[in-house]
């Protein structure tokens, strides 16, 4: 039977980077912020991705997941920022003048 492949923990894991403070999964999972675990569980998959010890088997999946973690974030950041069709549907109507024909 192979050996089993274990996962590593991420180095630098919550060091910041630039401004942003990088979380790992677990402590963006306990944190309740559901964009910052999808970004923390992006950063990992990208990691075994780029990985030369990543099984080539494995990288059908990893890709597939990375590019669903990628539609959810785009998805949250839309839902949160809104978007201009959307902020206009949600304008008020301004008042006909026949005058300004």
């Amino acid at each position: 039977m192979a050996a089993r492949k274990h996962l590593k923990a991420v180095p630098g894991a919550n060091e910041p980077v630039g401004r942003v403070v990088v979380l790992s999964v677990s402590d963006a999972a306990e944190s309740g912020d559901r964009l910052a675990e999808l970004r923390a569980m992006r950063r990992v998959i990208s990691r075994h991705i780029d990985s030369p010890e990543t099984l080539a088997r494995d990288l059908a999946a990893l890709t597939r997941r990375q590019m669903e973690i990628s539609r959810e974030i785009e998805a949250l950041k839309n839902e949160s920022e809104g978007d201009a069709i959307g902020n206009a549907a949600d304008s008020p109507d301004e008042k006909f003048d026949p005058s300004s024909i």
